[in-house]
C-alpha cells in the first residue's frame, strides 16, 4: 500500500469507474420499474449523487482512515453503528463485483453469442470474479490506476457519443411523455423503488472515501472533484436514459430495456440505431466499441469494489469489528487476502442465480442504510467536534442549537432513510436477505466483542502488525503517547515501549502499537485550520521521528504518528484516547515542582500531592481509560530529606486516579 501517492485524477477514477459501471446494468432495471420517468428518476438520483459526495468528502476529509461511512459512524456514534455501515457495505460490494462480473458476460456477447445465457455465462462471470479477486490481492499499483483512469476517459468519451448519435437520431419528445400516467404507468411504488435502485451507482464513494489518507488533494481540490463528479454523472446519466427511453419506447406499460435488454440496455439502444438510419457499418463499428469498452470497465468496476472491500475489511479488523482471522494480511502484499477470498467465493454464489434484478433490490437495502448513516454522522460530528478542521465543509449549514447544521446532509439523511424503509416494504427478496445479513453480522460482531471481553460500543484497536502476524491472536491495543518537544519525551516513549513489551509477554501476544501524538494548541484569535509557522511543524515533524526511532527498538512494538490542531492540549488528548480506542495513555506530567507538596510528581513532601497543571488534571479526570504519568527528577538543592528526594523512576506512577473502564 501507499500513502499520499494518489491526485484527483486517480480519485476520480476508481469513483467513476464504478458509477459509469453502473449506466451498463442498472439503466435496464430503472427503466424496468420507472418506465417513461426514467430520465426523471436519473435527474433526482444526480441531486442525491451531489448531496451524498459532499457529505462523503466532509467526512473522508475529517477523519482520514479508510472505510467511508463505517468511519463517520465510529466518531459521531459508536463501534455498534460502525460495524452496522460497515457489515451492510461489505454486502453492497460483493454484489457489486457479482453484478459487473455477470454484466460484462452479457456485453461480451456481442463478440460471442453464447456468453449471454445459460453455463457459459456463468463460468464467464466466475472466471471474472476469480481474476478481480486475484488482481486485489496483489494490491493497489500506480500503474494500475493509470490504466484505470485512461480506460475511464476512455468510456466517457464513448458514452457521450452514444448520446450525441442518439439525441440526433431517435429522440422525440412525444415518444418520451406521451406513454406516461402518472400513478398507473408507471405507479408510485415503482418509481420509489427505481429510485432506490439508481444507488447502485454510488458504491463509487465508499470506494472513494476508502483511499483517505492516501491522496494529496487540497481544499480547491476537493471542491472541483465534487464539481466534477456531478457534472460528469449528470451529462451521462440523464443523457443516456432520454435516449434510451426514446429509442426503445415505453409500449402498452412496458419496455424493452427491461424485458429484452435488461443485461445489457446500451446494446439494445445502439442497436435501434440502424433502424433508425445510422447505416450497418457505423452500427456494428458502435456495437462492438461499446461492448468492448462495457465489459472492460464492468471489470474495472469490479476491481474498484474489491479495492473498496479490502479497505473496508483492513479497517473493520484493525478495530476488532471482525474476527482478525479475516482480517489476515498478505505477509509481503500487505492486503487482506482472506476476505477478499470470502467475498469473492460470495459473489459467485451471488451470480449464480443470474437474476440481476434481484442483485439491485439487495443492494439498495445495504446502501439507503449506509448512506443514512452517513449523512446523519456528518450532522451530529458538527456538533461532536465543532473545532476539528474540515479541509472540506458541506454548504448551505444554518444555526441550530449552537452548532451549524449542513442541511444538504440533513435532507440526505431523510431521502435515504425513506429509500431504506421503501426497499424493505416494496422488495421481498431485499426484505429477507438483507435482514438476515445484518442479523448474521449483528450476532458475529457481539458474540466476537463479548467473548474477547471487549466494549460493544468503544473503539478497540490492533495495529496492521498484528494481522500479519502467523497467529491469529497475537494481537494487543494501543498507547497514546501525547509528545511535548522536551527532554521528557523520550523518557515516555520508552515507558510505553516497556508497558507494550511487559503486557506481549505477560499475554503471550505481539505486535502492541504506541500511538504517539504532537497537538497543535491554536488559540481562539486565530482558525482551527491557520497556517502555523514552519519552526513549529519542523519541531512536531522531527519529535515523531525521534518517538518512532525510540519506541520501534522495542521488539513487536509499532509506532504510530501523527499530528492534531485543538484549542486545548487536555481536551485532544482526551478526544483522542477516544477516538482510537487506546488501553492506556502514558502522558509526561509537569516538571518537578520547588513548592512544598506534591510529592508523587517530585515536589517535597506536604499534603499537597495533587499539585500538577490543568492539562495532567483533565486527562487524569476524564480519560476513558488508564494514565500513566511520568515526571522528571527534580533538582536536589533542598537536602531536607536525605533519605528520599521525591523522584519517581521514569514511567512509575502506577495508573494516575481513573482505572480502565
Amino acid at each position: 500500500m501507499f500513502r499520499r501517492s494518489l491526485g484527483s485524477g486517480a480519485l476520480f477514477a476508481v469513483m467513476y469507474s464504478t458509477m459509469a459501471s453502473a449506466v451498463y446494468f442498472s439503466l435496464g432495471a430503472v427503466a424496468e420499474h420507472a418506465l417513461g420517468l426514467t430520465p426523471v428518476v436519473f435527474a433526482v438520483a444526480v441531486v442525491f449523487f451531489l448531496v451524498t459526495t459532499m457529505t462523503y468528502m466532509e467526512g473522508a476529509s475529517l477523519h482520514q482512515d479508510r472505510g467511508g461511512s463505517t468511519v463517520f459512524a465510529r466518531y459521531a456514534f459508536n463501534e455498534l453503528w460502525s460495524f452496522v455501515a460497515g457489515w451492510v457495505i461489505l454486502l453492497d460490494y460483493a454484489i457489486l463485483i457479482a453484478l459487473c462480473a455477470l454484466t460484462a458476460t452479457n456485453y461480451g456477447a456481442v463478440f460471442w453469442g453464447q456468453l449471454g445465457s445459460g453455463t457459459p455465462e456463468l463460468i464467464a462471470a466466475i472466471g471474472t470474479i476469480v481474476l478481480v479477486a486475484a488482481v486485489n490481492v496483489r494490491g493497489l499499483g500506480v500503474e494500475r490506476v493509470r490504466r484505470l483512469t485512461i480506460l475511464v476517459a476512455v468510456d466517457v468519451a464513448l458514452q457521450v457519443l452514444v448520446i450525441v448519435v442518439g439525441l440526433f437520431l431517435v429522440f422525440d419528445w412525444g415518444t418520451l411523455v406521451d406513454p406516461i400516467q402518472l400513478g398507473t404507468s408507471p405507479t408510485w411504488s415503482e418509481v420509489i423503488f427505481a429510485l432506490t435502485v439508481t444507488s447502485v451507482a454510488f458504491i463509487g464513494l465508499e470506494s472513494a472515501s476508502g483511499l483517505a489518507g492516501e491522496v494529496r488533494i487540497g481544499r480547491g481540490g476537493l471542491r472541483r472533484l465534487v464539481a466534477s463528479a456531478t457534472t460528469a454523472v449528470m451529462l451521462i446519466y440523464i443523457g443516456i436514459a432520454l435516449v434510451a427511453v426514446t429509442a426503445l419506447p415505453v409500449v402498452g406499460g412496458e419496455t424493452r430495456l427491461g424485458r429484452e435488454f435488461l443485461d445489457d440496455p446500451v446494446i439494445g439502444i445502439v442497436q435501434s440505431y440502424g433502424v433508425s438510419g445510422l447505416g450497418a457499418g457505423l452500427t456494428d463499428a458502435l456495437l462492438y466499441a461499446v461492448a468492448a469498452g462495457a465489459a472492460l470497465l464492468l471489470i474495472a468496476g469490479a476491481n474498484s469494489g474489491m479495492l473498496g472491500l479490502s479497505r473496508l475489511a483492513y479497517s473493520l479488523a484493525t478495530n476488532r469489528q471482525i474476527p482478525s482471522v479475516l482480517g489476515r494480511l498478505h505477509p509481503t502484499r500487505s492486503t487482506p487476502y482472506v476476505l477478499i477470498v470470502v467475498a469473492a467465493i460470495l459473489s459467485i454464489g451471488l451470480v449464480a442465480p443470474l437474476d440481476l434484478d434481484f442483485l439491485v433490490g439487495i443492494y439498495a437495502f445495504g446502501a439507503m442504510l449506509a448512506f443514512t448513516i452517513a449523512h446523519l454522522s456528518v450532522c451530529v460530528l458538527r456538533y461532536r467536534e465543532p473545532d476539528r478542521d474540515r479541509p472540506y465543509r458541506v454548504p448551505f449549514s444554518v444555526r441550530v442549537g449552537g452548532g451549524a447544521l449542513p442541511l444538504p446532509a440533513v435532507i440526505g439523511a431523510i431521502v435515504s432513510g425513506a429509500g431504506w424503509v421503501s426497499v424493505i416494504v416494496l422488495h421481498e427478496g431485499a426484505r429477507l436477505v438483507g435482514s438476515l445479513w445484518l442479523a448474521l453480522g449483528l450476532a458475529m460482531y457481539l458474540s466476537y466483542r463479548l467473548t474477547q471481553g471487549k466494549s460493544v460500543f468503544r473503539r478497540v484497536t490492533i495495529p496492521a502488525r498484528a494481522l500479519r502476524a502467523e497467529r491469529p491472536d497475537a494481537e494487543y491495543g494501543s498507547i497514546l503517547v501525547p509528545l511535548m518537544g522536551g527532554p521528557l519525551d523520550d523518557d515516555i516513549v520508552q515507558t510505553a515501549g516497556r508497558l507494550a513489551s511487559d503486557e506481549r509477554e505477560d499475554e503471550g501476544q505481539s505486535g502492541a502499537v504506541i500511538e504517539a501524538l504532537w497537538i497543535f494548541e491554536v488559540p481562539m484569535s486565530l482558525p482551527i485550520d491557520a497556517a502555523l509557522p514552519d519552526a513549529q511543524l519542523e519541531a512536531a515533524s522531527q519529535a515523531l521521528l525521534r518517538a518512532k526511532a525510540v519506541g520501534e527498538e522495542y521488539a513487536g512494538v509499532e509506532v504510530a504518528t501523527a499530528k492534531v490542531r485543538a484549542r486545548r492540549a487536555g481536551q485532544a488528548i482526551v478526544d483522542e484516547a477516544r477516538r482510537r480506542g487506546v488501553e492506556a495513555i502514558v502522558l509526561g506530567a509537569e516538571e518537578a515542582s520547588r513548592v512544598r507538596g506534591g510529592g508523587l510528581l517530585g515536589g517535597r513532601g506536604g499534603p499537597l500531592d495533587n499539585y500538577v497543571g490543568d492539562v495532567t488534571k483533565q486527562v487524569v479526570t476524564k480519560a476513558p481509560c488508564r494514565v500513566i504519568l511520568t515526571a522528571p527528577k527534580a533538582e536536589d538543592d533542598e537536602p531536607d530529606d536525605p533519605e528520599h528526594d521525591g523522584t519517581p523512576p521514569a514511567g512509575e506512577i502506577g495508573d494516575g486516579t481513573r482505572p480502565a473502564r
